[in-house]
């Protein structure tokens, strides 16, 4: 009896050193890295469209293990999805904009079932270009149930994608909130990207606890110094990924999708983003 209490007590201050000691737990909390990360077709669009098993051959040494992205480099969905399983890596998504989407939704529910695709991403969920009032949200709203709806029907998960102009104060509010509470939970889900949320003035972080349970994927592009705040590759920029990474650990979020718009340098994009994520503790 006397073993087992000293074992007891043994235990219990072995776990209260670990509480009170905060070098001990931040140490605990620096081992915390991404399983697994992903990128964007159109980082490299360019070597993609001259050599797309090449540069999804060199993806993967970087790191990578998802793509977002459509079929189109391949012969056929089919082609595409096999060499995508040899290479070892998986694409989970793709999309595009409202209006595209609302034309033609069964060639798209039947390429990206073909493809065992997750995800069907609405990249721009509006029928303008903003700035955006209560009228365009309501209008986008509705436009996202329905389509939520059959997605779902169709074995898919609908997502949105948001921009700077999201953040944009309207009569009352912001367009993003809007969609948020104006949109279906079991139906709509946010692909949220972290640098515009930033660039429109928001806070990724807090905007990631707010709807916590409704942001399945993350897009990952940083936001360089300076004035105009361009896109840039992750890593090489000012926004601080760990917290935001350590609150989407909590929500279980699976998808990290590196993005950088127009980026002149596709492959060196994806080796210094690759490397930053596999560093990256939190």
């Amino acid at each position: 009896m006397s073993t087992r209490r000293q074992f007891i007590r043994t235990s219990a201050l072995a776990a209260g050193a670990l509480t009170l000691n905060p070098f001990l737990n931040l140490a605990a909390e620096e081992k915390r890295k991404l399983d697994k990360f992903g990128f964007i077709s159109g980082v490299a669009q360019k070597d993609l469209e001259t050599d797309w098993i090449g540069t999804l051959k060199k993806a993967v040494e970087f790191g990578f293990t998802e793509i977002e992205a459509g079929s189109n480099y391949a012969k056929s969905p089919k082609e595409f999805l096999k060499v995508c399983t040899d290479l070892g890596i998986t694409p989970f998504a793709s999309g595009a904009d409202l209006l595209s989407i609302q034309k033609e939704p069964n060639r798209f529910f039947d390429e990206f079932n073909e493809l065992n695709y997750k995800y069907l991403i609405v990249y721009w969920p509006w029928e303008g270009g903003g700035p955006f009032q209560l009228d365009d949200c309501k209008k986008s709203a509705e436009s996202l149930n329905k389509l939520g709806a059959l997605t779902k029907q169709n074995g898919l998960t609908l997502c949105w994608h948001n921009h700077d102009k999201e953040f944009h104060k309207m009569e009352t509010g912001l367009p993003f909130d809007y969609l948020m509470e104006n949109t279906d939970p079991d139906l709509v889900k946010c692909e949220m990207d972290i640098y515009w949320v930033k660039k429109g003035g928001g806070d990724p972080l807090k905007y990631l606890k707010k709807y916590s349970g409704r942001i399945p994927i993350l897009h990952v592009k940083d936001m360089a110094p300076g004035p105009e705040q361009d896109f840039i590759c992750p890593g090489s920029g000012i926004i601080d990924f760990a917290p935001i990474f350590k609150e989407a650990k909590k929500q279980e979020i699976e998808h990290y999708i590196v993005e950088r718009d127009n980026e002149p340098n596709g492959i060196a994009c994806l080796k210094s983003s690759g490397e930053y994520l596999k560093n990256l503790r939190f």
